[in-house]
């Protein structure tokens, strides 16, 4: 669904007749510091991650620490920070009892690298190894997280997730970059996690979690920032399935940043914004120059869960002047030629019914194949949704005919959602786009990436139970 914002864009080629205003719409925290400034590394930048199990207080003391999945200890894994130019080599080693991969979510790289076990890569068996070697053609913000056909909810729901930050050669001048990751998990009144496996929910909302975390601590995760100081935020939802608003309160949010990729700047209409598992958002923030004032960033989830607290402590600094905006990554293409296109649809059905006492209906649903893509469940050996050569404009229409939001990630490709006319598209580029129920959007994009991709449920129990589809660029 479209974001909303509140300011006028400029309306968007191939002749678009209106403006885009209105749609549908373990570790301790991070201590953001002031950042420093480095020289391009002149080689690969070389790391080691190694998955193995651990523990954290999700709750507030006195609650019992749960047992979870960590990443070199940490959970959430740590933000893991490159240079737009450089290259990342990584290698992560599996020391868990189930088949691992890690999946970099908006980034455009290789196909054999974009982390997808049984699918681009071998699963990670337990006491082996990997290495990917990321060269990200973009600045911007990326998600990782755990993902294997048939076998992620567990070990994403277990805290394997974490984020790669690449910083623009000339990066935003703010005095903090403060990395926000939002996990849910689902607790039972010793603080162990619910038993993983196939359940009702699996036809539903998926597994919804019981607690939030921010960076792997009960919120609301607390940032102390110099009054009149000006910080970035970068918003990741690693939830399993919690789909959620983002409201903020006591500060104006500008908006810089969609799913990592640089976008007119915009404040959001209502201060909210849409926040599906896999969404990113980077976002600046002026404090007020008033000490101990506050800025909320809120969940709503009930009445309203606040998730970030900003207080603004200390020596005041001067008010930024400078815009607070990024360039466009020169990489992506500017416009996509609709009227040469190839046109394919993407049918979303199954799932349980929900009838008009709001409660589900599971009648007819077959607890083996609960989704749908177009008659069948996700296949490597399937046939694909379609294959094209390289630099193929594509426009992708998702047909969602279930009775919950579908959020949907395309792999290895950024792309446009687009009017319902087909007369232009909104002022962002995406990699995930929430399809309401009963609904078809639009969606456009160059397939200027070689390699087989996914098009996948970011809803982990539903992509499990093969709610996915792959294409083919040649």
């Amino acid at each position: 669904m479209p974001l909303r914002m509140n300011q006028t864009t400029k309306p968007c080629p191939p002749s678009p007749t209106r403006r885009s205003l209105l749609g549908a719409a373990a570790a301790l925290p991070v201590v953001a510091l002031p950042l420093p400034v480095r020289a391009q590394a002149t080689g690969p930048i070389s790391r080691r991650l190694v998955i193995a199990a651990g523990k954290a207080r999700l709750r507030p003391a006195p609650a019992a620490e749960t047992e979870i999945w960590t990443l070199d200890g940490s959970m959430p894994g740590p933000a893991l920070r490159i240079r737009h130019g450089e290259t990342l080599r990584l290698t992560v080693e599996n020391r868990i009892g189930l088949p691992v991969a890690l999946h970099w979510h908006g980034l455009r790289g290789a196909a054999a690298m974009d982390g997808v076990g049984g699918f681009s890569q071998a699963p990670i068996a337990p006491g082996a190894s990997f290495d990917y070697e990321l060269t990200p053609p973009d600045s911007g913000t990326v998600l990782y997280r755990a993902l294997v056909v048939g076998g992620a909810s567990e070990p994403a729901g277990r805290g394997l997730s974490g984020l790669l930050i690449v910083e623009e050669r000339t990066p935003l001048a703010v005095a903090q970059d403060i990395p926000l990751l939002v996990q849910d998990w689902l607790l039972d009144e010793r603080q162990l996690l619910a038993p993983f496996g196939r359940g009702p929910e699996t036809a539903a909302a998926g597994r919804l979690g019981s607690w939030l975390t921010v960076n792997g601590a009960a919120p609301p995760h607390r940032v102390a920032v110099a009054p009149g100081a000006r910080v970035r935020l970068r918003l990741a939802n690693a939830c399993n399935a919690r789909l959620m608003r983002l409201r903020f309160d006591g500060v104006k949010a500008v908006v810089v940043a969609v799913d990592g990729q640089p976008t007119d700047t915009f404040e959001p209409v209502r201060a909210q914004l849409p926040f599906a598992p896999g969404s990113r958002y980077d976002l600046v923030v002026d404090m007020p120059s008033e000490p101990g004032a506050t800025a909320v960033v809120t969940a709503l989830i009930g009445s309203g869960l606040p998730l970030v607290r900003l207080v603004a402590e200390g020596p005041a600094e001067p008010a930024a002047t400078a815009p607070a905006a990024l360039q466009p990554n020169p990489a992506l293409p500017a416009a996509v030629r609709l009227q040469d296109a190839r046109r394919v649809e993407m049918r979303i059905e199954g799932g349980a019914r929900v009838t008009p006492a709001f409660k589900l209906d599971l009648g007819g649903v077959d607890p083996e194949r609960p989704w749908r893509v177009n008659g069948d469940t996700g296949s490597v050996e399937g046939k694909p949704l379609f294959s094209v050569r390289r630099g193929t404009p594509i426009v992708l229409a998702i047909d969602n005919r279930t009775a919950f939001i579908q959020p949907f990630h395309v792999h290895g490709h950024a792309f446009r959602l687009l009017h319902p006319l087909d007369d232009g598209w909104e002022p962002y580029f995406l990699d995930t786009v929430q399809i309401p129920e009963g609904k078809k959007l639009h969606i456009a994009f160059i397939a200027d990436n070689p390699g087989r991709w996914l098009v996948s449920s970011t809803v982990l129990d539903r992509f499990d139970a093969g709610l996915w589809s792959w294409f083919e660029v040649t």
